[in-house]
């Protein structure tokens, strides 16, 4: 027999969507909230040259500037207020994870601080953020002033307004992610990087087609990119759907004069519990060298230094020494992030508190050790598939010279947002048609009295 919330998916249809009101309130929001975060990444910081900084990103476009372009919808390019993006902020969310796992203080506000805990460990990724975006947007107004032709009026007042600028375009963008969360549909970082990709993306399929046309690129290679592209899509809305439910039981209790319990449940454990985070890692660091010889390009180096610019060569998009580097880090970053967001000890010991337990394995350790057991075997399988999703693009970017833009990073996380969007959209249908059901009963009851 379908449960009631089977029975409620079922009968979901666009009459419900129409009927829900509140969905089109949130729904709305996100859209205006999109349309605000695009509008940002076209108004230029003040005191730059637009033509001057355009021909010197051209320069930089396949190294890391090339990727954060990609991930904040063409704000860097431009120098926009937007050009941070939201990268202070993952990046102050994963330093207060890692210190949430090893720093005690942290530690217990996480596990035993409820809700009050987490709002502080949020305050505490706010305060971070603003060092971060300080520190970052500095670094920008410095290597801008340094560059010759780039800045207008190169001076304190340069430095001042360019770090104010950026610094509150984060935070800006720091604060609507929050509103979308809570007032809208999806989450609101990972949406807001979602529509930075999805804007470029366009680009890349027009260099894709211009390419084609000037026979730089056969019409055999085209078709061949769009048809792997395709089946990456639907080999991630595979992965990310499969998990490995383990059955968890509840003891039965005398409750009165009746036994109650003995009920069961599912715990799920998804095949890619580290979500993204692996490849936006991995791209990083690995474009930090290439980055860092385009700046000493003009630079006379050392003897001992000479071999660094042919090794930094290889670790180029679609080189086999960066995609040899690119998968070792993905499997490294998978299994090391996974060990942060779930903890077997943890969870083990919550099922021991609630009474629950899995059939045939002892409550307390020997249930944390299975855990374990199962996660490995999981993420093993998880980060070959995110490898080998984000390897086979890089092969065709390097084989073809395909943009960058169509990688197996970008498409990984348009896919799995997307998925999480939808998801979070239904959960609201669900709860429209469960209050509705709810209204029903209370008033044939006040009826039949």
């Amino acid at each position: 027999m379908a449960s009631a919330a089977e029975q409620l998916a079922a009968n979901m249809n666009f009459g419900a969507f129409q009927k829900a009101t509140e969905l089109h309130k949130r729904i709305l929001f996100t859209i205006i909230a999109m349309i605000v975060y695009r509008l940002g990444t076209y108004i230029p910081i003040p005191g730059i040259d637009p033509v001057a900084f355009a021909q010197a990103f051209q320069g930089q476009a396949q190294g890391i500037l090339g990727m954060f372009n990609m991930f904040s919808g063409g704000a860097v390019e431009r120098m926009a207020i937007f050009s941070l993006n939201v990268m202070p902020y993952i990046s102050a969310s994963i330093i207060v994870q890692l210190l949430g796992t090893v720093y005690p203080p942290w530690e217990k506000l996480r596990k035993e601080g409820g809700e009050a805990g987490r709002k502080t460990l949020n305050q505490y990724t706010r305060y971070l953020t603003v060092a971060l975006a300080l520190v970052q947007s500095f670094a920008i107004a410095s290597g801008l002033a340094a560059s010759p032709g780039l800045v207008l009026n190169p001076g304190p007042f340069f430095m001042v307004s360019t770090v104010v600028t950026l610094t509150g375009g984060t935070l800006f963008l720091m604060w609507l992610g929050e509103q979308i969360t809570s007032r809208g549909v999806g989450n609101g970082i990972s949406l807001l990087i979602f529509a930075g990709i999805v804007a470029v993306l366009p680009r890349g399929l027009w260099q894709m087609f211009s390419m084609t046309r000037t026979g730089s690129l056969s019409a055999t290679a085209m078709f061949l990119i769009i048809a792997i592209a395709v089946a990456v899509v639907f080999a991630i809305v595979f992965m990310e759907r499969s998990q490995r439910r383990l059955l968890v039981q509840y003891p039965k209790r005398q409750q009165g004069n009746r036994m109650v319990g003995g009920d069961t449940s599912f715990l799920p454990l998804k095949i890619n519990t580290a979500g993204v985070i692996p490849p936006i890692f991995a791209s990083s660091l690995l474009l930090l060298p290439t980055t860092a010889m385009g700046f000493l390009a003009t630079a006379e180096l050392p003897s001992w230094a000479e071999w660094l610019p042919t090794v930094v060569g290889q670790l180029q998009h679609g080189r086999p020494l960066f995609m040899l580097f690119y998968g070792a880090l993905i499997i490294f970053f998978c299994f090391f992030y996974t060990s942060i967001v779930f903890n077997p000890e943890e969870t083990a010991e919550n099922l021991r508190k609630y009474g629950g337990f899995l059939p045939g394995i002892r409550p307390g350790r020997r249930t944390a050790e299975y855990l374990d057991f199962v996660l490995t075997r999981l993420t093993v399988i998880g980060a070959a598939y995110i490898a080998a999703v984000c390897l086979l693009p890089e092969a065709l970017i390097g084989f073809y010279n395909a943009p960058f833009y169509l990688g197996g990073t970008s498409i990984l996380i348009v896919v799995s947002v997307t998925m999480d969007t939808v998801t979070q959209i239904q959960s609201h249908l669900l709860a429209h048609q469960y209050e509705g059901l709810i209204k029903k009963s209370k008033l044939r009851g006040a009826r039949a009295r």
